[in-house]
């Protein structure tokens, strides 16, 4: 008998062996009463995701493409074991998509060339001399892949495929975790420790019955290594890695945490670590008006259908998470998203969240501190033209971090007129022997244009990089509906550059942009360069500059010290590692602190419709 519960058997006097649901004492899997499928998709659970996908036409469009997907990856070649670099992730991640892809179709139609194909899948690989455990995201990701497989087609699966499948499993995949070679990932606070953590996980829940011990040791060393990556997201929710790895290291967190909670019957009060349920807002707000997310960090600009929105929406019972999610649900714009390896858990956890239900957030400003704090605000979430501001503090210490403290991103009328130019291909860089995850001052990392403060929009002094061990909060913010606002002191980040530095953002009468920054001087001559990103047209003026893109403009009018030089500064590489920045430049101006000196710069960005209300703000920080 299989069911959604744990079942154990009990000899009783005559013989007779019943069934009934194991107690919740712990994290002990009994081994004696191990069910397939017992992963994120349990027997007779498929006659859900059959009423949901006949609920809308969202989702029965999403179920026909990965029906679709998984036609074409039939007629594909097998994976071969063949390196990127360092990596074989590419490999995995493509492994995976094609296991869950296939498993998922199988199990929904029940036609056995998915069943056939998925075999073929996973005995392919598991004939690779090893899954790259020097770089063990490809591990991880591969061992999750064939996990789901084994799991989701145990009984149909040849016996001998099954024991080949299964050892690989054990021998390259959870094995392999316990070298101290590799494991490093379960000290980590990282996406490491998740992606490697889940992985594991979905492994052992997959051989138990086979392997008891060892996987018994993998679940118990994660269900307390996890707790460390979960501790980042405290206290509000904001993720330090960004937009990018929010999508990957918590994604792959919630699938450990319902593939847990399946299997064992308990989520073992994971979900409630302070701030990880909060983070859903984080990456709600995260995205602008136009669908394109705040990109800061290691992050590519681009929004993208995240899977694991979907799995917080059910959790929390708030269809108001989904609500920028559906920028990227349009019908004929689903077939985008078939590259997404996570894209079928999207239809196990949507059954809870009508479609019908999402309304807007409740809040158009939301302010995260932790380790890279940010503030993220805007005048509508349905006017597509509306004003969008996002506003960085943090430290360039944390993991995929930039010299970007004190940075922001600007959007108005539909066009994003301040950028941040993101991250740079790893592969790029570390073909040419570059060493790029360093987070010492001297680092080899911050010689990198797009990772070092020159590329951002934020200040620089004396052509300096901003201080790896600085950090900044944001300090003070308030969501006045005429003037909503959020104030960093950056100045541990440019310890011995100045003696204090303070920048504060805000919108004004939900019209236009205000950055002030107010900064002293230290006792010597300083350079200060004053730059932010644009990917605009930009014509020099009296008090600033026009700047114009796609039938928009945007005024650039600045307020200051006498002497301010306004200028603009070429984006292009100059060297043979530096990726090219096309289409951008950085605007801004260069003003000389006397020693000792302080000075207050206010620079509005004022699109053309707001300019005949535009008036200067006077008062200082202090006074906002």
């Amino acid at each position: 008998m299989k069911s959604s519960y744990r079942l154990c058997f009990v000899a009783v006097l005559l013989g007779l062996v019943i069934s009934c649901k194991k107690e919740n004492t712990g994290n002990q899997i009994d081994l004696n009463t191990v069910q397939h499928p017992q992963i994120l998709l349990l027997e007779g659970q498929e006659a859900q995701i059959e009423d949901l996908i006949a609920s809308d036409p969202v989702w029965t469009e999403l179920h026909a493409v990965i029906l679709r997907e998984s036609n074409k990856i039939l007629s594909k070649s097998l994976l071969q074991r063949k390196l990127t670099g360092r990596r074989l992730l590419s490999v995995s991640r493509e492994c995976f998509r094609r296991l869950f892809f296939l498993s998922y179709t199988y199990r929904m139609t029940k036609d056995k060339r998915f069943l056939a194909r998925a075999q073929e899948e996973m005995v392919n690989v598991a004939g690779f001399s090893d899954w790259n455990p020097s770089h063990f995201l490809d591990v991880a990701e591969m061992t999750m892949g064939l996990a789901i497989g084994y799991d989701w087609l145990f009984d149909e699966l040849e016996d001998s495929a099954k024991l080949r499948i299964r050892q690989a499993i054990k021998n390259k995949g959870l094995e392999p975790s316990f070298n101290d070679d590799y494991n490093w990932f379960v000290r980590s606070t990282n996406n490491w420790n998740q992606v490697c953590n889940a992985g594991m996980t979905f492994g052992a829940l997959a051989v138990a019955d086979a392997y008891p011990e060892l996987s018994q040791k993998v679940i118990d060393r994660a269900l307390e290594s996890i707790k460390l990556p979960m501790s980042v997201y405290q206290p509000d929710g904001a993720y330090p890695e960004g937009y990018a790895y929010w999508g990957y290291g918590t994604g792959m967190n919630v699938m450990f945490l319902d593939a847990i909670e399946k299997a064992l019957d308990s989520d073992y009060g994971l979900p409630s670590v302070p701030g990880f349920l909060p983070s859903a807002e984080f990456l709600t707000h995260m995205l602008a008006p136009s669908g394109v997310c705040y990109n800061w960090g290691d992050c590519s600009a681009g929004g993208s259908l995240d899977p694991a929105m979907f799995w917080f929406a059910s959790k929390t019972q708030d269809p108001s998470l989904l609500y920028m999610e559906q920028h990227f649900m349009a019908i004929d714009q689903l077939s985008k998203y078939s590259w997404k390896r996570l894209l079928p858990a999207i239809l196990i956890w949507a059954k809870d969240v009508p479609l019908a239900a999402i309304t807007e957030p409740a809040t158009k400003f939301w302010v995260g501190q932790g380790d890279n704090p940010v503030a993220l605000m805007r005048t509508s979430w349905s006017d597509p033209d509306a004003i969008y501001l996002g506003f960085k503090a943090g430290s360039p210490s944390v993991n995929h971090g930039h010299m970007d403290i004190g940075s922001f991103i600007m959007e108005a009328d539909g066009v994003r007129w301040v950028s941040d130019m993101g991250k740079q291909d790893y592969e790029s860089l570390e073909s040419k022997g570059m060493r790029i995850f360093g987070k010492t001052q001297d680092a080899e990392r911050w010689t990198v244009y797009r990772f070092n403060n020159l590329s951002h929009s934020t200040l620089t002094i004396n052509g300096e990089h901003q201080r790896v061990e600085g950090a900044a909060r944001i300090d003070r913010y308030a969501e006045y509906p005429a003037f909503p606002f959020a104030i960093s002191d950056i100045s541990t980040v440019y310890n011995g550059q100045l003696k204090a530095a303070k920048r504060g953002v805000a919108i004004v009468d939900e019209q236009y942009v205000l950055v002030q920054d107010e900064v002293e001087a230290l006792d010597q001559t300083s350079q200060l360069r004053w730059a932010m990103v644009t990917e605009a047209d930009v014509s020099i003026t009296a008090e600033g500059a026009s700047l114009t893109k796609d039938g928009q403009r945007l005024y650039f009018i600045v307020k200051g010290p006498d002497n301010l030089q306004i200028k603009t500064w070429s984006t292009a590489p100059t060297t043979d590692y530096d990726a090219p920045n096309p289409g951008t430049m950085l605007l801004g101006f260069d003003y000389e602190l006397s020693p000792n000196s302080s000075a207050t710069f206010q620079v509005y960005l004022v699109p053309e419709k707001a300019l005949a209300s535009f008036a200067e703000r006077e008062g200082s920080l202090a006074d906002w």
